[in-house]
């Protein structure tokens, strides 16, 4: 079997593991970072429950609580479904089973749900996408995208990717981009593409390893650093 999304679908990852994706240091969290494409994550806020400085861009955000509620509800079981029939694509270490890991999502969406209206009030969840940010040059000192961009090569082209990540560029210091895989675990072919088109202006292009991996061979994120 293999993963087929006719859209990219709201699913939520945990705090820690948005810390462990993006090798987080106590450091970075000390920064001003933008959330590229978080839907319905928990990095967010529990980043504001510590005190801590972060926007999230995305999309979904121009509906109300209730709208990305009934969304969850609508294609959570197709996510799991596919999860459960796909399993040998993912390690099952850390998350014991399909079963665990459908109660750490909806953990983490819950506690996205329950900041939601505060976070849109205090202008941490701005309704927006890439390629086209609505942030001023250098608003962040990092930007990060989890589980979309790489991930949906089969939605997403190259020239997508490209004018997506020059956005990220622009409007902060650094981007983190996790995972290097697209949704059947396979290596995306644009990031070799990507590396050669931002090393090639000067920017420096690091392939990393990172100590989380939920999908096999899904430990490595790519980032960018701009040069001062």
């Amino acid at each position: 079997m293999s993963f087929k999304y006719e859209s990219v679908v709201p699913w939520g990852r945990s705090y820690s593991e948005y810390r462990a994706m993006f090798g987080l240091t106590d450091a970075d969290l000390d920064k001003k970072i933008l959330g590229c494409g978080d839907g319905p994550a928990e990095f967010n806020s529990m980043m504001a429950k510590n005190g801590k400085s972060a926007v999230s861009a995305d999309p979904i955000y121009r509906m109300r609580a209730d709208e990305i509620a009934k969304r969850i509800d609508e294609t959570y079981g197709n996510v799991i479904g596919q999860t459960r029939m796909n399993r040998d694509k993912f390690i099952w270490t850390n998350i014991r089973d399909v079963e665990e890991l459908g109660r750490i999502r909806m953990s983490a969406m819950r506690a996205f749900l329950d900041d939601y209206e505060r976070g849109k009030a205090e202008k941490r969840y701005i309704p927006a996408e890439l390629p086209e940010l609505p942030f001023e040059d250098n608003a962040f000192d990092i930007a990060l995208s989890s589980h979309f961009l790489f991930l949906y090569t089969d939605n997403l082209d190259l020239e997508f990717h490209l004018r997506a990540i020059a956005e990220m560029m622009r409007v902060a210091r650094e981007a983190r981009i996790f995972p290097l895989l697209d949704v059947n675990a396979v290596k995306s072919p644009y990031v070799e593409s990507v590396t050669r088109e931002f090393g090639g202006k000067g920017y420096t292009v690091e392939d990393i390893r990172v100590d989380y991996e939920f999908q096999k061979g899904g430990n490595r994120m790519l980032k960018i650093t701009g040069n001062e």
